[in-house]
């Protein structure tokens, strides 16, 4: 498959670099400042958004690194409310087995041989699977299991996102949309179709 990236993609990359995505409905923004050393990312972001009928106003701050072959070898988010704030910590082990830690009740589990880690309303985390998998350079229909992690609640499940080609990007289908990506030549999520789009 031919690269679906276009126009920014053609810009030199420059690492470290901060992304920043605007929401194309909400209130709501998410900006990374992405290190890259071959396949392996460590990543610190913040999503904050505004009350709307998707979510109560929240800001979230999260912490990720990877291995060198892009599978996630920890993430911490941390959430805050009006209510109060939330923090959650999840890792998985050489052995394959996640440690979901909020607190109060800790879960191992292997969350059907996920290696990605995906967070919903950020466009950021679909960037895990597309540079591991090489979907940026050719992509084929593939099913990803993951942990997914909802906002702002910060509750964790294991879920699947099914990715595949087609002329207008790489489709994706998750738990909670049916959309297309369009994404740089290194990856990163350019415009994620209903959801928010690079600035």
């Amino acid at each position: 498959m031919t690269n679906p990236a276009q126009g920014a993609a053609a810009t030199d990359s420059v690492w470290p670099a901060v992304l920043t995505w605007r929401a194309h409905t909400a209130p709501r923004m998410e900006s990374v400042r992405v290190q890259l050393v071959g396949n392996r990312i460590k990543a610190a972001g913040r999503i904050i958004g505004g009350q709307c009928a998707e979510h109560p106003a929240f800001s979230a701050s999260y912490d990720l690194v990877t291995d060198e072959n892009g599978v996630t070898r920890r993430l911490s988010l941390r959430t805050s409310l009006a209510s109060g704030e939330r923090q959650v910590s999840i890792s998985r082990d050489s052995q394959g087995n996640w440690m979901v830690e909020n607190g109060t009740n800790p879960k191992r589990s292997t969350f059907g041989g996920a290696l990605d880690v995906d967070v919903v309303l950020s466009p950021f985390f679909n960037t895990l699977p597309i540079r591991r998998l090489g979907m940026h350079t050719d992509s084929e229909d593939i099913q990803v299991p993951v942990v997914y992690v909802y906002l702002p609640d910060l509750s964790v499940q294991e879920a699947s996102l099914t990715y595949s080609s087609g002329a207008d990007g790489i489709h994706v289908l998750s738990p909670v949309s049916s959309s297309s990506v369009t994404i740089d030549r290194d990856g990163f999520i350019l415009d994620y179709q209903g959801l928010a789009e690079r600035i």
